[in-house]
């Protein structure tokens, strides 16, 4: 069995301000930092056979603070960034109806596995990469436990393969910053022991994914 620990990066600016981030990026703000430090020392103890990250800063920057308490060098995959958003990124929702209206209205009325267009990544054509990284890293590391920092999409993606489920349903799962999702692979099988685990982020501030909010 291959154990993989997902987790989100910390938080963002962007986070903060409600923006839709997809392939671009923003810094971790302070509260990400500290969420990042205090789930290294989460996982002190924890040895790990590999560390893998989205190319994306604010993973890296993530996958950087963890990786300080384990000898293991950190290695990127752009299969693991976010999904991409296309014309939505760096918009907040409202921002998004008063630019492109017709394109929004589409996308909440027709769901988003089923909006084609302002160059937004298919929601299965992101499920395909993610899961084609999964199961290489599983397959790669068979018997050891792998950590994996990426992004809320992601998670999604991994919901929905892991479980088959619908995409609307696999959206409302919460993906906290910083938060822990262990995925152990045992062949063909693939099931779920933790989601969105963040005991150690008690007292501090830990956001779900704006794509996930009421209206979004």
């Amino acid at each position: 069995m291959t154990h993989l620990m997902f987790v989100r990066h910390g938080e963002t600016e962007w986070n903060l301000q409600r923006r839709v981030m997809g392939h671009r990026d923003s810094a971790l703000t302070p509260t990400g930092v500290e969420q990042a430090r205090r789930l290294a020392e989460r996982l002190r103890d924890v040895e790990f056979d590999a560390i893998y990250t989205s190319d994306l800063g604010r993973a890296e920057a993530t996958a950087a603070i963890l990786a300080g308490e384990h000898a293991v060098e950190v290695r990127c995959d752009a299969r693991l960034r976010e999904r991409r958003m296309g014309a939505f990124e760096g918009l907040t929702v409202p921002e998004m109806r008063e630019r492109h209206p017709h394109e929004r209205d589409a996308y909440e009325r027709l769901g988003a596995e089923h909006f084609d267009g302002l160059d937004l990544e298919s929601v299965r054509d992101h499920a395909a990469r993610v899961w084609e990284c999964a199961c290489e890293l599983a397959a790669r590391h068979d018997g050891g436990r792998v950590l994996v920092v990426t992004h809320g999409g992601v998670l999604t993606a991994m919901f929905l393969k892991v479980f088959e489920a619908p995409y609307a349903q696999a959206q409302k799962a919460k993906r906290p910053n910083a938060g822990i999702n262990l995925f152990v692979c045992d062949g063909d099988r693939w099931t779920m022991e933790a989601w969105g685990d963040i005991a150690h982020l008690e007292g501090l501030r830990t956001l779900d994914d704006p794509i996930n909010q009421p209206g979004a």
